[in-house]
């Protein structure tokens, strides 16, 4: 699940699905470091540019070696883009759900 086109820098990514649509049933969030990080999550339609409605989460926090689970049901087009960003190197983003094959 989103793995296929993954693409990522040091501090922000985007996920997509590009076989088929998409059930997201939850996104984890994980602080591998000694202090708090924040984090942001936004849906794309259709990879549109990153714009204020898109975000999902903004600004959140995920204390010191902890970690943050969402559970979020969305439904995504193939052609729908997950990005996320992080404040530090530190934390990793995890995305699950199922694909849904017409």
């Amino acid at each position: 699940f989103f793995s296929s086109r993954r693409r990522h820098t040091r501090l922000q990514g985007d996920w997509s699905s590009d076989v088929c649509s998409s059930d997201l049933s939850t996104i984890t969030i994980c602080n591998q470091a000694s202090s708090a990080a924040t984090f942001r999550i936004a849906v794309r339609p259709a990879g549109a540019t990153l714009a204020a409605q898109h975000y999902i989460v903004y600004g959140a926090t995920v204390a010191a070696s902890d970690t943050t689970t969402l559970t979020l049901g969305l439904t995504l087009a193939t052609t729908d883009v997950i990005t996320v960003y992080a404040s530090s190197a530190n934390l990793s983003f995890n995305a699950f759900g199922s694909e849904i094959t017409a």
